[in-house]
């Protein structure tokens, strides 16, 4: 969950690297650091705290010269954030960044101090870098390819070796890393907004591949020490800087909010001009053999897989487990041949997930993987994969990609129940013909008027601590992605319960004046709900009332947000986006850093 540049060629590595790590700081930003080879030597430069603080350092100091260098952002997972656990780490004539974990790192340091070895850090990272130093012989690449079978774990490197200072190598396994090509010049990044400033051209590292950086040139090497750059292919980024940066936005967030209807209407165009029974045709060719569809994901993900469960089963009559990435594989799931597993993941590189894609198809089963990262580890794993085509995500806090992983999924959707024959040719046109409407929708509710109610209405949490959302069907499972939204970057306390539940035990916790919202947007099961706001309201609790299908009355809430309506089965993607907007200012008016909440990263990359 850290990030990673390196650079080699003409230019000032640190400025460079500095540059290319603030791209990136949305996967770590408890520490920062950047090694330099100048004048032969490798001089390191580290502090605790944001990028700014090694910018500052780096400025007081005198910007180091040279052009080679490694970087790195980093997000604590051995260690407290400190100057000493702050990357890169040396051991020897080894120093080296690391995004991921090494499992075994404790073993590993132990027989490095029974050998007289001192370490400096408490980190994992500085045991990597002692096995590596321990092997190296003259030999980079001999060195690193006998490190990997006794590092246990996920990791990205970047590593220079003292006598070689003209060069950077790096590899990876599970965890994320490109090398990228530009004139004279070339570079590794844990993602590819870190290197658009400089090129759109990129390798995918594949697992255990070996990169030397030097003179400008990339050589990529196996195991073996075998050359095996002429079987790699040069990609190119579809997206510009711009778009991964914020554009006059004052938070990524915000910016991301406001792309959504963009992001549905791409998708909508590419796939459903021709029809249900075309959809996803070229991704998934034939849904005869599917008898269970299991999905799995991590936070918002498996948001989005609730909100497919419910209309995977309702309008398909296919049985649809959603299952918490992290829990899956170790609950020995019953899964095999007929069955698909959706995976879905913003990165492609979320660590459980990627571990729960290798157990399913070690079962059998066909998986399907729903990512935005073109090339990622889990989209280049995956049997089958649907790409959500969302542009670069840089906030923390999901919202676009949320919001395209719940379109694919109604789309999806729309495709079974084609093939199947669950719903009626006339149901389907008149599905997908609401679908369409989705980006003007979502349109109409960041208008100004809507926003202006999430900042009025947002006013009202700052002093409280804790906050409740109820609701039914997939109403709750949209309070789940809301309540996500409201802790993740204000850091209330928020809850998602079932609004049938409040009387076994959750409605103790409402007391006079606490904060709460309901979602009410199917017209079927209203009334019930209604009945459970007014059991809320009837408590003390203050009620902000989200819905399509309810009129305001004052004995129901205290304030009122309507929606406009679509087919019941698409609304949760209309009702998500105002309570992005609402978490949004809630943040805001607390003071909160939106696209840097304390202690969360982006990409998930170690369990």
């Amino acid at each position: 969950m850290c990030g990673i540049v390196g650079y080699s060629g003409r230019r000032t590595a640190a400025k460079i690297i500095l540059k290319g790590l603030s791209g990136l700081e949305y996967r770590g930003y408890d520490s920062a650091g950047v090694a330099i080879c100048e004048d032969g030597a490798v001089n390191v430069y580290k502090t605790k705290g944001r990028l700014s603080a090694l910018a500052d350092m780096l400025e007081k100091s005198g910007m180091p010269k040279g052009s080679v260098g490694i970087g790195h952002t980093r997000w604590a997972t051995h260690g407290e954030p400190s100057d000493r656990n702050s990357h890169p780490h040396r051991q020897g004539k080894v120093t080296l960044v690391h995004n991921g974990i090494i499992e075994n790192y404790l073993q590993l340091r132990e027989e490095a101090q029974a050998n007289g070895a001192e370490f400096l850090s408490d980190t994992d990272t500085e045991a990597a870098a002692y096995v590596i130093d321990s092997l190296y012989d003259g030999d980079p690449i001999a060195a690193i390819s006998a490190a990997l079978p006794r590092l246990h774990g996920s990791y990205a490197f970047g590593i220079i070796f003292s006598d070689r200072t003209d060069a950077i190598y790096a590899v990876r396994r599970d965890s994320p890393l490109i090398a990228a090509k530009g004139v004279d010049e070339c570079f590794i990044a844990s993602d590819i907004p870190a290197v658009l400033s400089y090129t759109k051209d990129y390798y995918l590292m594949d697992t255990d591949e070996i990169a030397e950086l030097k003179d400008g040139e990339i050589t990529f090497y196996d195991m073996n020490g075998n050359d095996i750059t002429e079987k790699k292919k040069l990609l190119t980024a579809d997206f510009n800087l711009e778009a991964a940066e914020k554009g006059g936005y004052p938070h990524f967030m915000l910016k991301e909010i406001y792309e959504q209807p963009d992001t549905l209407r791409r998708l909508i165009s590419m796939h459903t001009e021709k029809g249900a029974g075309a959809i996803f045709k070229n991704e998934i060719p034939d849904t005869s053999d599917i008898k269970r569809i299991f999905v799995v994901g991590c936070g918002s993900a498996m948001h989005a897989g609730l909100l497919g469960k419910y209309s995977i089963e309702h309008l398909c009559r296919i049985p649809v487990s959603v299952s918490i990435a992290s829990e899956f594989r170790y609950d020995d799931p019953m899964v095999g041949e007929g069955d698909t597993v959706f995976i879905i993941s913003q990165s492609g590189e979320t660590a459980d997930s990627l571990a729960a894609l290798r157990l399913v198809k070690s079962k059998g089963a066909k998986v399907c993987a729903i990512v935005n990262v073109v090339g990622s580890s889990i989209a280049r794993e995956a049997d089958e994969v649907i790409y959500t085509r969302c542009g670069p995500e840089i906030a923390v806090a999901t919202t676009k990609a949320f919001t395209a992983q719940v379109l694919i999924m109604y789309m999806l959707t729309a495709r079974l129940a084609h093939d199947r024959k669950t719903m009626s040719d006339a149901f389907l046109d008149e599905y997908l013909s609401e679908m369409k409407k989705l980006p003007e929708l979502v349109t109409a509710v960041i208008s100004e008027p809507y926003v202006d109610l999430c900042k009025k209405f947002a006013v009202y949490n700052k002093p409280y601590e804790d906050y409740y959302i109820i609701g039914r069907g997939q109403d709750y499972a949209t309070g789940c992605e809301g309540a996500m939204k409201i802790k993740e970057i204000s850091y209330m306390h928020c809850e998602t319960y079932a609004a049938g539940e409040l009387k076994h035990g959750t409605i103790s916790l409402i007391t006079e004046g606490v904060p709460c919202m309901a979602i009410i947007t199917d017209p079927d099961i209203a009334e019930k709900s209604v009945s459970n706001v007014k059991e809320v309201r009837a408590r003390g609790g203050h009620v902000l009332l989200i819905t399509s299908c309810v009129g305001e009355k004052s004995d129901i809430c205290d304030e009122y947000i309507r929606l406009p309506e679509t087919n019941k089965y698409l609304m949760p993607i209309v009702a998500i986006v105002p309570i992005q907007m609402y978490a949004y200012y809630t943040a805001t008016n607390r003071g909160c850093d939106v696209d840097k909440p304390r202690n969360l990263a982006k990409s998930v990359t170690v369990e």
